[in-house]
């Protein structure tokens, strides 16, 4: 555009645009500003444009309108289209242009006005609808724009297809990421009509769009920031009218690759080792491979330099000052990785001081990751070792909520860990904290971890020891061993209790309780089973379902007395009884057994007298329908009563029944004394036996004499009648021991035998020793016992002074124990006394 001016003084040229703005980034002068040019005209640079130019006699202007013609050009070109039978497509060619371009339709090159009457084909102008397409309405579209200054053409594909849906993503892919960062899950598909991707995650939950999830229309499904708990396996469906195809795809969210302890800044003398530590975190599945750099270059090669991958340490031995400089350790996995660098300084030598050992000092910078509902990554940064190796780490937690300030230890972790997966449960207030072990002893506690307070949900477990016992009749005690605080997973916790009679056709019965260890069920039927089960609760809902167990409910005492009660002898001390047992029903409890009852009347001996004889019982355990009366006494009457025994007592005795039992041997003599000795007879007293136990037929007597060396002479038998108890018994040897065994007899046969000893009398002028005047017997005296059971019988006066000796030791000489006893003696009246 050009502004002439000729007019003085030469006035100021300025340019404007009626209704706009100029274009500045396009636009130049030229000529002092009397030429506007403008570049890259477009249809909005069309217009009024002002021209104006001003002196100080006065002001001028000029309008330059400015139209802009333009070839066609595209605003949206048609684009192919693939439809399935029955289906609408549209064909859109929208251009511009000035003067606006004329759009002209060809099918398959031929204009489409001259193309054979299609009634599922309009064309309006740019626009070709294409309705209820058929498998032959196949074709290619061509959309002509032009103008007087040129024309556009384009083709568009219409391919009308029926076809099931295909998945084309490979299956069972497997994407891996890392945590925090977006993952992208594919679900590339084929078919017309075109198919409709859904998604959903462990084949259960739908997955719609929306965050953290985004359904793209080619069927992508994208996860933002994706964590630990989005992974899982992915199902995508694709669906249309002619069909359904799924695929499966799998996400792994990874945790990062993090240098938890950096390698230190090291000031070594030379000659020394430097050792750079580079703990690393990462994920236990991906495989990381450490690389260490000096100068961010290789390392050099030179054994000196040893790399250690199970401490994940680099350890510079007798170092030099060509060792100086930066070392950088990459942790690389095939997701991520991490890096971090130290300097190494090289020093003069020193004296090297003494080593010290000492308790490692405590954990720092603790730190919660990957947080789940039921589990969390507690790492920590280990403190300094004191020159003793760290052994393990003591992962301990406070649980704020139900025990304050109270740590109860959690885990154990290796010594070269610093990171550990802690399994938790449910609302709980957690802080962690953390102690170090080496061969001196525990760090102090570590700072106490930042508060992780899990969310409450329902019991994952019931109340254990459930046990059901009635207490009384007609009641059932239901008690069980309440949760904890801690496992009570949430707040409300409460206690269904059910319960119902077994093998009866009824519901469960319940009742909710809270607080409460047992639950008391009245009204119930005596000791019939139930079925119990306690099921725990809480505002989040309910525990598992609880397993079953039996109880019954409250005894009473039985009602039944055994039947067909038989009582078989089976000899004089023994005897078998046998009933029947009672039933079930009647015992109305849990039958602990039978109890007999049986006492002796008195014995069969008409001239025995009756006493008073304690009642016995025996308790036969479990149901049984006999037992063993042992201890009998022979010949008598026995009577006997059984009565059935449960938890609560004992039933109605039964009909008392009686039993005799026959005789036995007789018990032993009473007594057996020896009186009246003589030089050559000994007289003999005895009763009879306390116990009978049958009709006594009289006693039998033994005896034969023992010498000094305690041999035993022949044996002779007596037989006495049962009226008899004493004898003399004559011809002895004077001075002489004899033995006697005595037994009473019934038609049984003898009973046990009862023992007595005794010396006959000697003459003691004839056997007592010389003893001269003034002195002692030859051989001290001895403390000895004495010979019989019987009192010391009376000495029978004689026309020599008899000597009685009542104390023989048996490792004395006959003569000098006669010696001492009599010598020892006085003389009474003719007779001689021993003291």
């Amino acid at each position: 555009m050009l502004f002439d001016k000729k007019k003085l003084p030469t006035p100021e040229i300025s340019w404007q645009k009626d209704g706009g703005e100029l274009p500045n980034s396009r636009m130049s002068f030229n000529n002092f500003k009397k030429t506007l040019k403008v570049l890259d005209v477009t249809e909005a640079d069309g217009g009024d444009y002002r021209c104006t130019a001003t002196n100080n006699l006065g002001t001028v202007h000029h309008i330059i309108k400015v139209t802009v013609k333009a070839s066609p050009f595209w605003v949206s070109a048609p684009r192919n289209l693939i439809l399935a039978p029955n289906e609408t497509g549209i064909l859109t060619c929208r251009v511009n242009g000035d003067p606006k371009p004329k759009i002209s339709w060809f099918v398959n090159g031929v204009p489409i006005e001259n193309v054979p009457e299609d009634h599922s084909r309009k064309v309006e102008d740019d626009t070709v609808i294409l309705s209820n397409v058929q498998s032959g309405s196949s074709a290619v579209y061509q959309c002509n724009a032009s103008n007087e200054f040129g024309y556009l053409l384009a083709n568009a594909f219409v391919n009308v297809l029926a076809e099931p849906p295909r998945v084309l993503t490979p299956p069972n892919r497997v994407y891996q990421v890392i945590t925090n960062n977006p993952a992208l899950l594919h679900c590339a598909s084929f078919g017309s009509p075109i198919p409709t991707i859904t998604w959903f995650k462990d084949s259960q939950t739908s997955i719609k769009s929306g965050d953290p999830y985004v359904i793209h229309e080619n069927g992508t499904l994208e996860i933002h920031v994706a964590q630990p708990l989005n992974s899982g396996k992915y199902t995508c469906i694709a669906t249309n009218n002619l069909g359904i195809k799924e695929n499966h795809v799998y996400l792994e969210v990874k945790e990062p690759t993090r240098i938890l302890k950096q390698p230190e800044y090291k000031v070594v003398q030379r000659g020394m080792s430097a050792v750079f530590e580079c703990k690393v975190k990462h994920d236990p599945s991906l495989v990381p491979v450490m690389t260490w750099l000096k100068d961010n270059g290789e390392l050099p090669d030179d054994e000196r330099f040893v790399v250690d991958t199970d401490l994940d340490s680099l350890t510079v031995k007798d170092v030099t000052d060509g060792d100086e400089g930066t070392y950088t350790c990459i942790m690389n996995t095939t997701l991520d990785k991490d890096s971090a660098s130290a300097m190494l300084t090289v020093v003069e030598a020193t004296p090297t001081p003494a080593i010290v050992y000492e308790k490692p000092d405590p954990p720092t910078d603790l730190e919660l990751t990957d947080q789940t509902e039921r589990s969390v990554q507690l790492t920590w940064i280990p403190g300094d070792e004191h020159n003793s190796p760290t052994q393990k780490f003591l992962i301990q937690y406070e649980d704020l909520l139900h025990q304050p300030g109270i740590w109860i230890n959690l885990t154990e972790a290796a010594g070269t860990s610093t990171t550990v997966r802690l399994n938790l449960s449910p609302y709980v207030y957690y802080s962690f904290r953390v102690l170090a072990l080496n061969h001196v002893g525990y760090s102090e506690p570590s700072q106490a971890s930042s508060q992780y307070r899990t969310n409450p949900a329902a019991p994952d477990e019931n109340p254990s020891n459930v046990q059901g016992a009635g207490t009384m009749p007609g009641n059932l005690v239901i008690s069980w061993t309440p949760l904890t605080g801690f496992q009570a997973n949430g707040p409300g916790l409460e206690y269904k209790v059910q319960w119902r009679q077994k093998d009866v056709d009824e519901d469960w019965s319940s009742k909710t309780v809270a607080n409460v260890s047992q639950f008391i069920v009245s009204g119930t039927p005596t000791y019939v089973p139930y079925e119990i089960k306690v099921q725990a609760l809480n505002d989040y809902g309910n525990g598992p379902e609880p397993e079953a167990v039996m109880g019954y409910s409250g005894e009473d005492l039985p009602l039944s007395a055994p039947d067909s009660v038989q009582i078989i002898v089976r000899n004089s001390t023994l005897a078998e009884v046998h009933w029947e047992p009672v039933s079930f029903p009647s015992v109305r409890g849990k039958l602990q057994g039978y109890r007999v009852y049986y006492r002796r009347e008195r014995g069969l001996h008409e001239t025995e007298e009756d006493t008073e004889q304690q009642e016995q019982v025996l308790t036969f355990s479990g149901n049984r329908s006999e037992g063993r009366l042992p201890g009998l006494q022979p010949y008598s009457l026995y009577n006997l009563t059984i009565r059935v025994l449960n938890s609560k007592g004992e039933g109605p005795p039964s009909q008392s029944e009686k039993f005799a039992t026959p005789e036995g041997v007789p018990g032993p003599p009473s007594f057996l004394n020896v009186i009246n000795p003589g030089l050559d007879s000994l007289t003999l007293e005895w009763g009879p036996p306390i116990n009978n136990n049958g009709r006594l037929a009289g006693y039998t007597l033994k005896y034969q004499p023992v010498n000094n060396t305690s041999e035993l002479g022949p044996v002779k038998v007596m037989n006495f009648p049962p009226n008899e108890t004493t004898i003399t018994l004559g011809n002895l040897n004077s001075s002489m021991l004899y033995k006697f065994y005595l037994s009473a007899k019934t038609t049984k046969g003898s009973g046990p035998v009862i023992t007595e000893e005794a010396f006959t009398v000697m003459d003691t002028i004839r056997t007592q020793p010389p003893v001269e005047p003034g002195k002692g017997p030859t051989e001290p005296p001895h403390p000895t016992p004495p010979i019989t059971q019987s009192p010391s019988p009376p000495i029978h006066k004689g026309t020599s002074t008899p000597c009685v000796p009542l104390y023989p030791p048996k490792y004395l000489h006959w003569d000098s124990f006669l010696k001492l006893t009599c010598e020892a003696g006085q003389r009474v009246n003719g007779q001689l006394l021993v003291n």
